[in-house]
């Protein structure tokens, strides 16, 4: 059997079996659904799983890993591959280490670290598209992005006061529910 080795999951290349059931369509896509069944018991009972920007983030960071693996087989992206997973694990844990400080700014300090290494993601992911493929590259930059209104929510909440940025409308993004139900891999 053939695997890609995720950090919290196993994705077949191949027809094998998942969870005990026949599924061809992994070489290509996943749900959300089906990778939640690969996350450890440890992580799900933590009440830091409770937030869903946490839950998303690790599921963003688990993604990258098929997509570095691809991009480092190419010189031209090795260096592009690290930055994009060193800011993609970023993100969760940040959100990590924010969730157990005592106040809520000390927690938004952390929460607005995170909330930079989702853009950097975001970032590396359009010129991998070159790579990765315009499919792959728009739904993690499309994940990611939902990733980061969250974060444009739950950070003046923590902080209780406001960020410094003009609010941003993003227009043309899939729906959640659209980037959770196909997830394409790289070939």
């Amino acid at each position: 059997m053939h695997v890609l080795r995720v950090a919290y999951c196993v994705l077949p290349k191949d027809n094998s079996r998942l969870n005990g059931q026949r599924n061809a369509k992994h070489a290509t896509t996943m749900t959300y659904q089906e990778w939640l069944t690969t996350v450890p018991h440890e992580f799900k009972n933590d009440p830091l799983w409770k937030m869903e920007v946490y839950r998303l983030s690790v599921f963003a960071e688990d993604l990258a890993w098929p997509d570095v693996t691809k991009l480092v087989q190419d010189k031209r992206t090795i260096g592009l591959s690290d930055q994009l997973f060193r800011s993609a694990g970023s993100v969760s844990a940040n959100i990590s280490e924010g969730y157990s400080r005592q106040s809520g700014k000390d927690q938004a300090r952390y929460y607005e670290y995170a909330l930079g290494s989702a853009r950097e993601a975001r970032n590396w992911y359009w010129p991998a598209r070159h790579v990765l493929g315009e499919k792959v590259a728009m739904h993690r930059i499309g994940l990611l992005t939902h990733i980061i209104r969250l974060w444009l929510t739950i950070i003046p909440a923590e902080r209780g006061s406001f960020l410094r940025e003009e609010p941003v409308e993003y227009g043309g993004t899939p729906s959640l529910e659209d980037l959770l139900t196909n997830v394409p891999m790289p070939d």
